[in-house]
């Protein structure tokens, strides 16, 4: 693969295939000395791990790992990883992998010098000016899926293990001061990730795409995240060693994250809450509750839809466009109903009340409420 680039945007990227390789070089650049690398269960045997390790060793930040973090991380997680990373005196966060492993891996930088619960953080109003910014250790963002975004995000999603309810804990400083975006870490995500990944991205790009405020910016951030991944999420899951659709997918995943500054929509304000309380995969959730979504939101929609669709070169507007969506789930093994993922209708209402409390609902199109929450559930469970 001979695409290779150093972006600023939103932070710095360094972007291409063997970057890792330059992990001591970055970790010197934001001033850390002693990292400590967080991961999920799943990564911390991987050879891309065990790789990255050594090349920190080999730089002399030693090898320290903390990879207790669950599917959708919680604070009983976060606390296990402050408590390694100030017995162990590290400086720095390394945060590697999917989703939870950089969610949580931001998070135990950012409680790393705090003295106030995480709670108080979280993206309401100005609750993020309670942190103590100098309490802050810096980041070094490492994805190696294609589809949070989470490496160029200013906010972390910590799920509370008492309630189940998903919180967005937000401050300027969770934006990592360097990424590698490298897509040989991507390599052995198998198909079922990476279509549950990509299709996270896709949800980023759409209801961002979609959302009625006013960015212009990140408006055509998503429309065109939405045409990289109708090119390339198609290829990375027929071929998982095909590295230039592994590197666009990871384009695609950070310009979904960036994208969504402009808002989110029901897809997540449902998703979260499934998420949350049955432990689904949250892109792949995403996927399975996006053709309902378009439907509620159509009257809102169907111009823009029209307009992205002749972008991507989808034929036949707005039903062009959803026909487009349930073939791709289709292609990539998506369930089609959340119940196949295990979601019941036993929880209706509670997860009706945790949807419309989601702060993604301020992004939707059409103005969410108990009635229209419940028939989308109804609809796709």
């Amino acid at each position: 693969m001979s695409l290779k680039a150093n972006w600023s945007y939103p932070t710095a990227i360094r972007f291409g295939a063997g970057r890792i390789a330059e992990i001591g070089e970055v970790c010197a650049a934001a001033g850390i000395k002693r990292p400590l690398l967080v991961t999920d269960r799943g990564l911390a045997a991987m050879e891309i791990t065990k790789r990255t390790l050594a090349l920190m060793s080999q730089a002399g930040l030693g090898d320290a790992m903390f990879f207790e973090v669950d599917p959708n991380p919680n604070e009983k997680n976060l606390e296990a990883g402050l408590k390694m990373f100030r017995e162990g005196g590290h400086d720095g966060v390394i945060a590697f992998g999917g989703g939870s492993g950089l969610d949580l891996g931001k998070m135990v930088a950012v409680m790393s010098g705090q003295t106030r619960p995480v709670w108080d953080f979280e993206d309401v109003g100005d609750w993020w000016t309670r942190a103590d910014p100098d309490g802050i250790a810096p980041i070094i963002a490492v994805p190696t899926t294609a589809g949070t975004g989470s490496e160029v995000g200013r906010a972390s999603v910590i799920t509370n293990s008492e309630t189940h309810i998903k919180k967005i804990i937000f401050h300027p400083k969770v934006l990592p001061a360097i990424v590698i975006a490298d897509p040989e870490l991507t390599v052995g995500m198998p198909p079922k990730i990476t279509a549950g990944t990509g299709m996270d991205a896709f949800a980023h790009c759409l209801e961002a795409y979609c959302s009625p405020h006013f960015h212009p910016m990140s408006q055509g951030i998503a429309l065109e995240g939405m045409r990289i991944v109708k090119d390339y999420l198609p290829r990375a899951y027929r071929d998982g060693t095909d590295l230039e659709a592994r590197g666009q997918m990871l384009v695609a995943a950070s310009m979904g994250a960036v994208a969504f500054q402009k808002g989110l929509g029901a897809i997540h304000a449902i998703s979260h809450p499934i998420g949350a309380v049955y432990n689904t995969h949250h892109g792949t959730t995403n996927a399975v509750v996006m053709a309902a979504v378009l439907d509620l939101n159509r009257p809102e929609i169907e111009e823009r839809v029209e307009k992205a669709a002749a972008y991507l070169g989808i034929e036949g507007g707005f039903d062009g466009f959803r026909a487009y969506v349930t073939n791709l789930n289709a292609v990539l093994g998506i369930p089609e109903r959340l119940s196949e993922m295990g979601v019941g209708t036993d929880r209706l209402d509670e997860l009706v009340a945790m949807a419309l409390d989601d702060p993604s609902c301020g992004g939707n199109p059409v103005g969410l409420t108990a009635g229209n929450v419940r028939a989308l559930l109804i609809a796709t469970i």
